[in-house]
């Protein structure tokens, strides 16, 4: 199914970063698009730096009800690009709170999957669902063990579901390093700090933009001869 006017998207946390990035490349190839987020401010926000016609909901995605509703509301639509996620946070084993280690879980995970099972039943013909995973899968780190967990699983998880889903075609797509709120809880100083030593070491030479992730997600949607796939988009992450 080629993008295209006809086409009807939507963005379950398509406020910012990725998400936003999606949403603008969906509607500048001239797609219906369709954003939600947690936080109607958020959704103002974004609708205010999209083109015109893009529609935005505040939908809590860890709501089961209120994604049902939303998607009640939306209809039949085409593909669905699920970029929804909390700021990130390393921490050791020693430092884990298993409270907080279930929420994270719970929206990048469960939540993903509940999502995925409310939209099938509305996705037409040659649809697709694109989620969202991590280099981390691959190579993990100190402090980020819960990360790579949740990108590893989202990652076995597409493999399972493309057989199961069959027709309706599933992949994800991993992202290394990029420009995103989700380093929000750092400092700016921290935070730009590690964007160029992490760029430095990269063959590209640079972390990504979420523009650079978010042409995966349209390529995912718009080539309908592939599902079960991981997209990586590292800059050479994996190879360095």
């Amino acid at each position: 199914m080629t993008i295209d006017f006809n086409s009807k998207i939507v963005v379950l946390g398509g406020t910012s970063g990725i998400g936003l990035a999606v949403a603008r490349h969906a509607a500048q190839v001239g797609a219906s698009v369709i954003i939600a987020s947690r936080n109607p401010v958020s959704v103002e926000r974004a609708l205010g730096d999209l083109p015109d016609g893009v529609q935005g909901h505040a939908v809590d995605a860890a709501s089961t009800a209120a994604v049902a509703e939303f998607f009640d509301g939306v209809g039949k639509f085409d593909h669905l690009a699920y970029t929804a996620a909390d700021p990130l946070v390393g921490r050791s084993l020693a430092e884990l709170n298993f409270a907080d280690a279930q929420s994270f879980f719970g929206l990048r995970f469960f939540h993903t999957l509940d999502a995925v099972r409310l939209a099938v039943p509305r996705l037409r013909t040659g649809g697709s669902i694109t989620l969202t995973s991590g280099t981390a899968a691959f190579r993990g780190g100190a402090g980020w063990t819960l990360g790579a967990a949740v990108c590893g699983a989202i990652n076995a998880t597409v493999r399972s579901l493309a057989a199961e889903l069959a027709p309706i075609r599933i992949n994800v797509v991993a992202p290394g390093v990029l420009r995103s709120p989700l380093w929000s809880t750092m400092s700016e100083e921290d935070r730009e700090k590690m964007y160029a030593d992490t760029g430095a070491a990269l063959p590209l030479n640079r972390v990504a933009e979420p523009a650079d992730a978010a042409k995966a997600y349209l390529a995912l949607m718009d080539q309908d001869y592939v599902t079960g796939t991981v997209s990586v988009v590292d800059g050479g992450t994996l190879v360095v």
